[in-house]
């Protein structure tokens, strides 16, 4: 009977999970006006259709009403699982034109310079964004809308990027992992009965850009020959296809490991999964951290005389990361008022002290003005985000 009671719940727990996430996508078609300028027009994703029929959008052009064919499935899945308290994801899309890589270590996916017959015609990269994950597809929509219950226009996804760690926050010196997932499936039959059986070869590339400069972190080639760029800063990628059907589709792996992350390693990375005259690519952003230590001298009491100040309060803040936005704050508890209140006195802060790690540190200095028999027990505070340190400083 318990083990009745299991099943059913993790059939329950499916359930849910599948049956999460949105089924229309409100995207917005990107295009060049001309002078500089672009042109925005409402577009929309139907991802998959509820029992009452299509649902019909008269404020889109037919065109621009795409329902989403997956034959990889990586794009539909990644939304069936996708939390309904999240936000909506931020969709772009733009038209594409199928081109061989331009990079020097990637020509050999790409052996004709001439992009084949087979890839003729409109496609679309379609791009969304949201704090859960990051995805990029290649699109071919049919030539003319299809009328249903609503006109619309059916879109095969041929190439799925994905992410999801669009944001990953580590921990100063501890290993990064970037998450990074693709699937393919060739546009047309001719396009795959002109290669060998199995997944094609594909190109991984991954850049860093940080404070306005970018270079190449790492680039592979699985399974074909030719000299590739040393990888940067210990950066190894599993790059491999996932199945090895022969007519497809696949998936693939292109996850990042950065080891020991330094703080110049934040910023964004940008993750281009390349076929033959196919790309797609994800941006994500790595943000390093360390908490501050936080310790009070003199401890752990202070005499004062009525009517002279008290030694100096310091309040030291080390090997933490990043500086930007750390207050040092002094509270007094007790005392006259009886609540907490914050301290009077002169109050600076030292230079921040570099540290080999790539943390840093300072301190926060508190003169407290004449004391007052009142102030007998008073207790000073220095609080600093996410870390307080209490300390008894009167007696």
């Amino acid at each position: 009977m318990k083990a009745l009671f299991l099943l059913l719940a993790l059939a329950l727990g499916l359930g849910t999970t599948v049956s999460a996430g949105p089924a229309v996508i409100e995207c917005w078609l990107v295009e060049d006006a001309g002078g500089g300028r672009l042109s925005k027009r409402p577009a929309a994703l139907l991802l998959r259709q509820g029992p009452g029929g299509l649902p019909p959008r008269p404020d889109l052009d037919p065109e621009l009403y795409l329902k989403v064919h997956d034959p990889a499935g990586a794009l539909q899945a990644a939304f069936r699982r996708y939390p309904r308290s999240a936000p909506a994801p931020h969709c772009e899309m733009s038209r594409y034109v199928p081109l061989p890589a331009s990079a020097n270590w990637a020509k050999g996916l790409s052996p004709e310079q001439n992009c084949p017959r087979s890839l003729d015609g409109t496609w679309l990269m379609v791009s969304m964004s949201s704090p859960i994950l990051g995805v990029s597809s290649l699109m071919r929509p049919q030539s003319e809308p299809q009328q249903e219950t609503a006109p619309i226009t059916m879109a095969t996804v041929v190439l799925t990027v994905l992410t999801h760690t669009p944001t990953t926050q580590v921990q100063l010196g501890k290993d990064a992992l970037l998450d990074l997932s693709f699937a393919y499936m060739p546009p047309t039959p001719e396009a795959t009965t002109s290669l060998a059986p199995g997944p094609p070869p594909f190109g991984l590339e991954w850049r860093h850009q940080h404070q306005g400069k970018g270079h190449l972190l790492l680039a592979a080639t699985p399974g074909l020959d030719g000299q590739m760029p040393a990888a940067r800063h210990g950066a190894v990628a599993f790059a491999a296809w996932d199945d090895n059907e022969p007519w497809g589709p696949w998936t693939g792996n292109g996850t990042l490991w950065l080891p020991a992350v330094r703080p110049f390693q934040e910023g964004a990375y940008l993750a281009t999964i390349h076929l033959p005259y196919l790309q797609g690519q994800v941006t994500l952003e790595l943000a390093v951290q360390k908490p501050p230590k936080v310790s009070l001298m003199p401890t752990p009491l202070v005499w004062a005389v009525p009517g002279e100040a008290p030694p100096e309060l310091l309040c030291l803040v080390s090997h933490f990361y990043p500086s930007e936005g750390l207050e040092v704050e002094w509270e007094l508890r007790g005392g006259p008022e009886g609540s907490f209140q914050k301290a009077q006195g002169k109050r600076w802060l030292s230079a921040l002290r570099q540290h080999s790690d790539g943390s840093v540190s300072l301190s926060g200095h508190l003169q407290l003005p004449p004391v007052t028999s009142a102030q007998h027990g008073a207790r000073y505070a220095c609080r600093v985000p996410l870390v307080r340190f209490t300390m008894l400083v009167l007696k």
